[in-house]
């Protein structure tokens, strides 16, 4: 296993807000129950069981297109570009590339940008598809890239309001800001507020449904500032938000 079981040594300490993430824990939880809470880590649990299964070495080495697709249409990203993914390589190139990110011995940063060049997506669509690939089938050693987490074009997100503004997520190549962004994310999983998520149960799992809730709250924040009411009411609650942020919505239908 590439790296080793556990995860990354950050050398940056990322001091997390405290006080709007309270703040923000506080509203997350007028919109979501614990069992709501409880449903949506074992709906990721099971997707990362399956990227597990999936995407071990021995199971990737003779996976096919069919197999390869299963997995992509298992990501929220890559979910409607999987014809583009396979139609510009055969499906044995497109594997070898997902095994090279995962499993090489490089520094994740640097697979990280080899992945993004080599998948011809847009630069947030492929690092979150890398963060998807690599955190599902390794969630203790590996963080999502999401753009509800952070979209390093708008600079938005759910980290960049529970992180203090002395810690720059910005870096200077797709692999740096990769290893950045897990600084961050690591800091959040040790919080309080991450940690009653996981009162259950989950791990960084638990941790990834804190985050999606997080900018769930930012969104309908900011619509309700900026948009009418009707427009409002076209959001989806915070539990099935939760859900297609994160992947799993209607998870049967991916299975």
């Amino acid at each position: 296993m590439a790296g080793g079981a556990g995860p990354p040594a950050f050398a940056d300490t990322v001091p997390v807000d405290a006080p709007t993430a309270r703040e923000l824990l506080e509203e997350i939880h007028q919109r979501i129950t614990g069992a709501q809470i409880i449903e949506i880590v074992g709906l990721l649990e099971v997707k990362a069981a399956r990227f597990a299964a999936a995407l071990e070495p021995a199971a990737l080495a003779v996976a096919d297109e069919a197999g390869l697709r299963a997995v992509l249409r298992g990501i929220f990203v890559s979910r409607r570009q999987v014809g583009a993914l396979f139609g510009v390589r055969p499906a044995v190139e497109l594997r070898d590339t997902v095994g090279a990110l995962l499993w090489d011995d490089a520094p994740v940063g640097r697979r990280v940008a080899a992945f993004c060049a080599a998948v011809q997506l847009a630069d947030v669509k492929a690092v979150e598809l890398a963060g998807e690939l690599l955190h599902f089938s390794n969630p203790t050693r590996y963080w999502l890239a999401s753009r509800f987490i952070y979209n390093a074009d708008t600079r938005t997100g759910a980290l960049p309001l529970l992180v203090t503004d002395g810690y720059d997520l910005e870096a200077d190549s797709i692999g740096a800001a990769y290893e950045r962004l897990g600084g961050a994310m690591r800091s959040v999983d040790d919080s309080p507020e991450a940690a009653s998520f996981r009162r259950h149960g989950g791990g960084t799992l638990a941790t990834d449904v804190f985050l999606a809730c997080v900018y769930g709250v930012y969104m309908n924040t900011v619509l309700g500032l900026k948009m009418s009411q009707e427009f409002n009411s076209l959001v989806p609650p915070l539990p099935q938000l939760a859900r297609r942020l994160l992947g799993v919505h209607r998870m049967e239908v991916q299975a």
